[in-house]
């Protein structure tokens, strides 16, 4: 029975390892069409970057993959942002900067939408990754915009106006948090280090469970592990990757109190790219103080059959009991009724700026 085994698992072995270097191979290939696209996009002055593109391509393999049933359809995407990411690598080195350290949630939503083969930059602040940008120094930045359970980031948007750059994409990511300690033995733990929307998420595991255990606030989530490796007696509320990162023990996972826990990250650049099959196109402005004037303003987007997916308000930092707002619609700048909804409703604002049309997160 043992030679049996041992005989049919060397003939699939050795089937495996023929496939595995034809991948290679096609690899290899696809990285030498892909130079070639870099330096045709070079010659025409075209960006390297085509984020439309990409999600066609992830969308036409997904549908391509279900055909045969074996490999899972959800592992393709995963799998192919990282050949495309070190495909473009070949073309340029894309370097792009988000709110560190590394191992935060945005620092892994970059890593989610560009791959590793990019040059992901951590910066300190959110203010700092719009910098970045402003003096050349990155390509692209990731910024978190909102959260489904804290709602708008409000300094994000406060810097979505003041700064002349656009959204380019954005990345919808899910939020679990986990307890983690160099320390296998969840009793000896004295004290918890977290950000205060970790401690937030926790309260409740952390009432019934550590009552009497000391809560530390500090910067990010990624902080709190980077401390804790190097103290016996304490644990950090952080995410999976940190762990790994600091080669954590995981004592308990998911203790956040919401199961729904979503944040939205954005995407910024210099650009807006060209239309894909599915955008979304966001835009701020303000009204005149008259009765109606919110109903007047968003009138044309109706008349124009737009679909308007989300609306929020902010206080003018300058001005008090006036407002701007954040609005969302369905399509892309380039479409001509989108172009015209906006022409029109741009008439009728005292304030208006187009801060991107992209295309959507999957």
């Amino acid at each position: 029975m043992s030679k049996e085994y041992e005989k049919e698992l060397t003939k699939l072995r050795k089937e495996i390892d023929k496939i595995d270097q034809k991948i290679v191979e096609l690899l290899n290939k696809r990285a030498k069409l892909a130079k070639k696209v870099g330096k045709l996009k070079k010659k025409y002055n075209k960006p390297i970057y085509v984020p439309g593109r990409e999600q066609e391509i992830f969308e036409r393999l997904e549908k391509l993959n279900q055909k045969y049933g074996e490999f899972p359809t959800s592992s393709i995407k995963p799998v192919f942002r990282e050949i495309i990411s070190a495909c473009r690598s070949t073309e340029e080195n894309l370097k792009v900067a988000y709110l560190g350290p590394r191992a935060t949630f945005t620092h892994l939503a970059s890593l989610k939408h560009f791959g590793q083969a990019v040059e992901h930059i951590p910066v300190s602040t959110t203010e700092d990754v719009f910098e970045e940008l402003i003096k050349n120094r990155v390509d692209y930045g990731v910024v978190p915009v909102e959260n489904t359970i804290e709602g708008a980031i409000s300094h994000t948007l406060d810097l979505l106006i003041d700064y002349p750059l656009k959204i380019t994409g954005e990345i919808v990511l899910e939020i679990s948090l986990h307890l983690m300690s160099m320390n296998p033995n969840l009793s000896q733990i004295k004290r918890i280090y977290s950000h205060r929307f970790g401690f937030a998420e926790s309260k409740n595991w952390l009432q019934k469970n550590m009552p009497n255990v000391q809560t530390i606030e500090v910067e990010s989530t990624a902080k709190a592990a980077e401390i804790v490796k190097d103290d016996f007696e304490a644990a950090a509320i952080a995410s999976e990757a940190a762990a790994e990162l600091y080669g954590l023990h995981i004592l308990e996972r998911k203790i956040d109190i919401h199961p729904q826990n979503y944040t939205r990250f954005l995407i910024i650049g210099k650009n807006t790219p060209p239309p894909s099959e599915n955008d979304k196109t966001t835009f701020i402005f303000s009204v005149k103080n008259e009765v109606g004037a919110l109903y007047k303003v968003l009138e044309p987007l109706h008349r124009n059959k737009i679909n308007m997916t989300k609306i929020e308000s902010r206080p003018k930092k300058r001005e008090a009991w006036d407002y701007i707002f954040f609005t969302d619609i369905e399509g892309h700048i380039q479409e001509p009724q989108v172009q015209k909804a906006l022409e029109e409703l741009k008439q009728k604002t005292p304030f208006f700026k187009i801060l991107g049309s992209y295309p959507k997160a999957q």
